[in-house]
């Protein structure tokens, strides 16, 4: 069941965040050290926290059995857009469609708010997820490559 997140529930939402996008740290080598702003590690309680009382996004989860899973965000933007933030599903929980239902919710709740374009950031290097974005539906756009980074951000968009 995808639902809105409870404050009660940032907590266990960075908890979320973090061990979903730490498997993709282990696979590219990323640590706190080569990328301390990375997801993994970048999450904090204080950070949701924001997210959810100065920036009013719309924070869901995907609860099953009582165990939250999955998550998402987004950033309401100008122009009728908005970006998808943190969609993460927790391994054990993987390749049983909540990416999919999050993401179709996501693509629902940012209509609902207005957006016609739905902007996403992925680690390039990762072909698996960009397909994965690609099967549902984004278009690739581009890439840029930070110092701060040591992998390469790419950008996919989403008509809605």
């Amino acid at each position: 069941m995808i639902r809105e997140v409870r404050r009660e529930e940032i907590p266990a939402c960075v908890d979320l965040i973090k061990r979903s996008f730490r498997t993709v740290a282990d696979e590219y080598g990323f640590t706190e050290e080569n990328a301390p702003r990375f997801t993994a590690f970048a999450t904090t309680a204080e950070r949701l926290f924001w997210h959810m009382d100065s920036e009013h996004r719309p924070m869901y989860v995907y609860e099953k059995d009582g165990v939250l899973c999955g998550y998402y965000s987004l950033l309401i933007q100008a122009d009728n857009e908005c970006e998808l933030n943190n969609l993460a599903v927790l391994p054990e929980y993987r390749h049983a469609g909540i990416g999919k239902e999050l993401m179709e919710h996501a693509y629902s709740i940012a209509r609902d708010n207005g957006c016609k374009v739905m902007n996403i950031g992925i680690v390039e290097e990762n072909k698996k997820l960009r397909k994965w974005y690609e099967d549902n539906g984004a278009v690739h756009i581009g890439t840029h490559k930070f110092d701060f980074f040591p992998f390469t951000c790419g950008y996919l968009k989403k008509e809605l």
